[in-house]
């Protein structure tokens, strides 16, 4: 690999270049052979390499992590060392992204590195949070354990993740297939009716006037609204891009009817559960916190975290901070300070988690029951005005003597 580095000689004078080495590690110890002390060190990537690319045209997704870690806690409770675990899985392994990450991983452990330091190195691939709990599953000497215990977690987080997906994907799909109907309407269907009545010349109901209209200004000016359309769409884009869009988007995902509620859940779920591992592990609450936040997607959620991490190190420990923010549920914040009194706050942010994440599980259900029906409704009507406003039009037509 080829390393960029900045660094200085034994008269301070700084010096910029490149070399190839190994790994990190391996790096740095010829910049000190050459008498050079390094300032900065990192990998070079060129502005358009595969480097660059490979993340984006082979994703690594969490489901192959999930399998990974699961096979590799069995080949560490059969004997078999880490080093060796590892090469076996990487030929197993399809995903090219995935290959080249483990080869890396795989170059750090024979340079001395900890399993945890090594993955760590791929932030993109493996979360701090995880990083953090092998660490303490390496102290421990049980992590094989704790790879379990990881995948358990991550499969949780999929679960969530797919059941906010199967909600939006039925009324997606009936939106769009309204949208093609409708555009097949207005396309095809009415210009060919207005014709017919411009050469009747009669006088049409309002709502044929006003479905014709809008035809004939879509059909003249479809360029504008398109332009106009990618104009408005990449404006949003932009602005959910930047911090305080995320910000004001996270918090109206959780505000939204009933879908709102199910994403909340979810998110509290998370971190309950997250909290749960991390305490379980042996680390302490002023460990958790800077983990947790991290871990955490939705940005409303995480400076409200922030402003708990903040108040907990003031000493008003865990629940008092929460019950400031409304964004906590009452019955996360009673049970919260139960745990704080009775010392088994693990224990306790586990079965937060398990009640909201069945409760989040019952509300997709009814979301989903009442989301077919409704959208169905809801395209009927869109069809039904259109072919009621061409209907009027030929009673109209026949009302005037054609």
């Amino acid at each position: 690999m080829i390393y960029q580095y900045v660094a200085h000689n034994e008269s301070g004078k700084v010096i910029k270049g490149k070399l190839t080495a190994r790994s990190e590690e391996v790096a740095t110890e010829l910049l000190s052979y050459a008498g050079y002390q390094a300032i900065n060190l990192k990998r070079f990537v060129p502005f358009l390499s595969l480097d660059r690319l490979w993340p984006h045209l082979f994703p690594v997704k969490p489901a192959e992590i999930i399998l990974i870690f699961r096979k590799l806690a069995l080949l560490l409770e059969s004997g078999m060392d880490i080093i060796t675990s590892l090469e076996l899985l990487r030929e197993q392994t399809s995903n090219r992204n995935l290959k080249k990450v483990w080869g890396e991983v795989i170059a750090d452990l024979r340079s001395g590195n900890q399993l945890s330091v090594a993955l760590g190195k791929h932030p993109g691939v493996f979360p701090p949070i995880y990083c953090r709990l092998l660490g303490m599953g390496e102290q421990s000497g049980d992590l094989e354990t704790v790879l379990r215990q990881i995948a358990d977690y991550m499969e949780k987080e999929i679960a969530a993740a797919k059941s906010i997906k199967s909600a939006m994907t039925y009324p997606l799909i009936t939106f769009v297939v309204a949208m093609v109907v409708i555009g097949v309407l207005v396309t095809f269907v009415l210009p060919t009716f207005a014709a017919l009545y411009g050469s009747l010349g009669v006088e049409l109901p309002l709502a044929a006037r006003l479905m014709l209209a809008v035809s004939g200004t879509l059909q003249s000016h479809w360029a504008y609204f398109m332009l106009a359309s990618l104009a408005l769409a990449g404006s949003v884009y932009i602005y959910l891009k930047s911090s305080d869009g995320r910000y004001r988007w996270d918090k109206l995902s959780l505000r939204l009817p009933v879908l709102g509620r199910i994403n909340h859940l979810n998110q509290l779920a998370r971190y309950c559960r997250s909290m749960s591992l991390l305490l379980g592990a042996g680390l302490s609450l002023t460990e958790v916190m800077p983990l947790v936040v991290q871990g955490t997607s939705n940005q409303a959620v995480a400076r409200a975290l922030k402003d708990v991490q903040q108040d907990m190190v003031k000493g008003e420990g865990l629940s008092l901070p929460m019950a400031k923010n409304a964004l906590f549920l009452p019955m996360m914040v009673q049970m919260i300070k139960v745990g704080e009194e009775t010392g088994n706050l693990d224990t306790t942010l586990l079965a937060v988690a398990r009640s909201y994440e069945t409760e989040a599980e019952d509300k997709t259900r009814s979301l989903i029951t009442l989301i077919q029906p409704a959208m169905t409704l809801i395209v009927g009507l869109i069809i039904g005005l259109i072919a009621m406003s061409l209907s009027s039009a030929l009673y109209s037509i026949y009302g005037q003597g054609f």
